[in-house]
């Protein structure tokens, strides 16, 4: 493992763990495999694990899996505060407490001010005593670097960025993103300040990997033998202004490949070829993309129980290997034959969902426009059929 400092000289591992999307035995996480995820990435140096209040089970797993295997002081511990639910001092108080207590730690290594998307938020915290309340636990130990969490506009990104002096900020960033959200700009921004970068999305929610067939061929084609994830791994780390890649692994054999990719990359590797190749994929993937949703489920749960990520998942695969009939049918199997299906023609226009997106999508409209392709009128009526059979 390669590791890049932080702004106090500790060195961060290249790999972080994010621990967002472990996977789910019925509707809890399954703890073993986890487990083993874990132990697999510790062992090989990766030493930043990133959660969140809101994941659920994902702090109380973590907190179990440290303690249980003694390895706390191995690693660097990241969570968030919910601000967008902070209306009072207590209210910090009381969740900061829960999550030292689901963490069953005393300390948390990088503390982030969750998903800030403008200023405004920064200045509610502060009305409520943030400042204070930063210094207080800096002082006792109890919080060792303050961040941020962004997704927004790159000025915003800025504004926010030059508010505090922060210890370190976490953006989506990927090729894909390079000049949306706090992109390029961002980034170097914070790399002037000698602010440390944590990326996340770094391969758009698994978009990076299922690509058009058009796009791997490019890939072939540059000389390189490189899978799609390790190109969006590698063009990341080639940046000094990247300090650490978060990835969401669910399978040792993940772990094991993402590892070997960070322990070979430095900054400044990438050639100009490898450059051009990165511009060809990206040309080819945005001619067929219809949404640009990662899968993050910020907009979850829909109050009436639409499936909002997995209804953009399945339209965009229509489209990505323009294979129209093949996305319906694992629409129609993964979504549409649940006893509970989603579908979007549940939708009351809301929009709650779209509050809390942070790819700041027009959810209501596209859920609208996804509908209608996934489920034609035919495929509604095939699909009302399969579903009384099946339930029969």
């Amino acid at each position: 493992m390669k590791y890049r400092n932080d702004k106090y000289g500790n060195q961060i591992s290249q790999l972080g763990f994010g621990c967002m999307r472990f996977t789910k035995k019925g509707t809890a996480i399954d703890y073993d495999k986890a487990e083993k995820e874990l132990l697999a990435a510790i062992d090989k140096g990766v030493n930043y694990l990133d959660t969140a209040y809101i994941y659920p089970g994902s702090e109380e797993l973590l907190g179990k899996f440290l303690e249980k295997n003694n390895l706390r002081s191995k690693v660097y511990i990241a969570t968030k505060l919910p601000q967008y639910i902070m209306r009072s001092p207590a209210a910090i108080d009381k969740t900061f407490s829960e999550e030292l207590s689901r963490l069953r730690t005393d300390y948390i290594d990088y503390y982030l001010m969750h998903m800030f998307t403008d200023i405004a938020e920064w200045e509610n915290l502060k009305s409520l005593g943030i400042l204070e309340w930063i210094e207080k636990h800096k002082k006792d130990g109890s919080i060792k670097n303050i961040g941020f969490s962004y997704h927004g506009q790159t000025e915003m990104f800025l504004e926010i960025l030059n508010a505090y002096d922060w210890d370190f900020c976490q953006i989506q960033y990927n090729y894909l993103d390079e000049h949306t959200q706090a992109g390029r700009r961002g980034l170097e921004a914070a790399a002037e300040k000698g602010i440390p970068v944590i990326i996340m999305e770094p391969l758009r929610g698994g978009k990076l990997v299922n690509i058009p067939e058009k796009a791997k061929e490019a890939m072939k084609a540059s000389g390189r033998n490189y899978s799609p994830a390790e190109w969006g791994l590698r063009w990341l780390w080639d940046q000094p202004g990247v300090t650490c890649v978060l990835s969401g692994m669910n399978s040792v054999e993940m772990v094991e490949e993402n590892v070997r990719i960070a322990s070979e990359t430095d900054a400044g590797s990438f050639t100009e070829s490898d450059f051009n190749t990165i511009e060809e994929i990206k040309r080819i993937i945005k001619e067929r993309e219809k949404v640009g949703c990662t899968g993050c489920r910020y907009c979850m749960p829909c109050p009436k129980g639409v499936d909002i990520p997995a209804t953009f998942y399945y339209y965009n695969l229509m489209y990505m290997e323009n294979k129209k009939m093949a996305g319906r049918m694992e629409f129609a199997q993964n979504v549409g034959m649940r006893s509970d299906p989603g579908f979007a023609s549940k939708c009351v226009n809301c929009g709650k969902c779209e509050q809390h997106c942070p790819q700041h999508i027009e959810i209501r409209r596209m859920l609208k426009e996804a509908d209608r392709d996934l489920r034609p009128l035919y495929f509604r009526a095939a699909l009302k059929v399969a579903r009384k059979l099946m339930n029969k």
